[in-house]
């Protein structure tokens, strides 16, 4: 493997991160096209960090049929295509995506793929850290700049997977073999379904070891690679520890692109569905804040944690919460206002 991107990461010269800079490239490449070819692209892929606008929208702003703003988009993309400098411009993007697709399998989920890509421009070529006002928005701009490199101008070299039985959208190499990777994605559904528990990282990660899909296709799972790349997951958006994702890349990656497979506020992996991974309830919240204390609580302490966690954008009432406490059979009454769980005294 090229290890490209390990050398850009570890000598962090400016000259070759100005290669891998999404904003960078896209703004060269644009030079050569009409103000309203840019605007429409601009706002279609939503290169300012916001969402991508519909041909409607910009058709209103522009005085234009639907029809018209999506041949604009395709002839301008074809524009581009046409560049002779687009092949040196996207060279260094390109070596580091096939480097990170071969270091993690052949196949990687595309918002971890571009999260990734992001940490690389965003912390290591920036001073903006995660309290800078501007951070997110700066994050989401360059987030949607590899998005359009990657799904609109890297098209001859990688493939998006998008109808995918197991796989949410993902990348992979151009005309890639992954059905070892469906098959071990399947039979790993399969066994933490007919457990019904959520599980650490750690945990996961040995579960896939164990599946007899992981056993047969060892050969296959290994990656061309074992470049060093933990710095880049010492970020904030990357939830777990460096060393456990550095060391796993393949089986991680994997479980990032399984559509049906989530990590709780925790950092616990679950079905996506499961009250404890995506808890909807009031009472889904008591039973993770509880679990996860290990001690019991006062109703209002736990109202308090509930809404500390924002598992969503609802606010816990103490006194709904206390209600639910009551009617509930899963909790013990301890002292006065004060709860834990059943299960405990198993």
């Amino acid at each position: 493997m090229d290890n490209t991107l390990e050398d850009i990461i570890k000598e962090r010269k400016s000259e070759e991160l100005a290669r891998l800079d999404a904003i960078t490239i896209v703004e060269s490449l644009f030079v050569d096209l009409l103000d309203r070819e840019k605007d429409i692209l601009t706002r279609r892929f939503g290169l300012k960090g916001d969402k991508g606008e519909t041909l409607e929208k910009i058709g209103n702003l522009h005085q234009l049929t639907r029809e018209r703003v999506r041949q604009i988009e395709s002839a301008s993309i074809k524009k581009i295509k046409k560049l002779d400098k687009l092949e040196s411009s996207v060279q260094t993007l390109k070596d580091v995506v096939h480097g990170l697709l071969a270091d993690h399998g052949g196949l990687m989920g595309r918002n971890y793929l571009l999260d990734i890509l992001t940490v690389i421009c965003l912390e290591i070529n920036s001073s903006l850290d995660h309290n800078h006002p501007d951070y997110e928005t700066r994050r989401k701009i360059y987030r949607n700049h590899f998005d359009f490199l990657i799904s609109k101008l890297l098209d001859d070299h990688l493939e998006l997977v998008e109808d995918s039985e197991n796989f949410s959208s993902s990348v992979k190499k151009k005309n890639g073999d992954v059905s070892h990777l469906e098959e071990l994605a399947s039979d790993l559904l399969k066994k933490l379904q007919s457990t019904s528990k959520t599980l650490s990282t750690d945990e996961i990660l040995l579960m896939l070891k164990q599946l007899g899909s992981y056993l047969k296709n060892t050969p296959k799972m290994a990656a061309d690679s074992l470049a060093d790349i933990s710095s880049i997951f010492k970020s904030q958006l990357f939830a777990d520890k460096a060393e456990i994702i550095n060391g796993n890349k393949t089986l991680y990656s994997l479980i990032q692109a399984i559509k049906t497979l989530e990590q709780n506020k925790y950092g616990e992996w679950g079905m996506s569905h499961w009250g404890e991974v995506k808890p909807k309830t009031v009472n889904d919240k008591i039973y993770l804040i509880l679990k996860h204390s290990g001690e019991p609580l006062h109703f209002t302490d736990i109202a308090k944690k509930i809404n500390e966690m924002k598992f969503d954008r609802k606010e816990a009432n103490a006194a709904t919460v206390h209600n639910e406490l009551i009617l509930d059979e899963r909790y013990n009454l301890v002292g006065r206002g004060t709860y834990g769980l059943k299960e405990w005294a198993k």
